[in-house]
């Protein structure tokens, strides 16, 4: 029994230093340091004066980016081009790109503009697109806006 677990115990550092596997276990440690960083990169929006929701937050290698909206007369197409086009300025300002985009949640004035709203979104997050989710909201997007887009991304 002895000569067996002294056997897996060389095969065990044997791997280890095959694969580099006791240097990963000290990267691990190093970046977890760095992960727990909450750091807002965005405009801060109050009410009243109190602080309300943020317009940006960096938390490690993770970029979320509040929901864009376009608030001015307009259709779908327009509304879409805008609300994509503002995610895209707050993505690059902070280090990203619409590529490394991972996540993005479409809210919808009206369900009848979704494929509108697909027409101007097709292509624009690159070969590889997020993963999204589409809903259309009751009573409408705050502000008036045909669509509202909030995002997640990799820095």
């Amino acid at each position: 029994m002895t000569n067996r677990r002294s056997a897996f115990k060389k095969i065990g550092t044997a791997l280890t230093a095959l694969f580099g596997l006791g240097g990963a276990t000290k990267v691990l440690a190093s970046d977890a340091a760095t992960y727990d960083e909450k750091k807002v990169v965005g405009e801060i929006v109050t009410d009243q004066d109190v602080p309300l929701f943020s317009g940006a937050v960096r938390h490690g290698n993770t970029l979320y980016i509040s929901g864009k909206g376009a608030h001015f007369e307009g259709d779908i197409a327009a509304h879409t081009d805008h609300v994509l086009k503002e995610l895209q300025k707050e993505l690059e300002k902070n280090g990203s790109s619409m590529d490394k985009v991972l996540k993005v949640n479409v809210y919808l004035h009206d369900l009848n503009d979704y494929h509108g709203m697909n027409a101007v979104f097709r292509g624009r997050f690159g070969p590889n697109p997020p993963v999204r989710t589409t809903v259309a909201t009751y009573g409408g997007v705050p502000g008036d806006s045909l669509v509202e887009i909030d995002c997640i991304a990799a820095v």
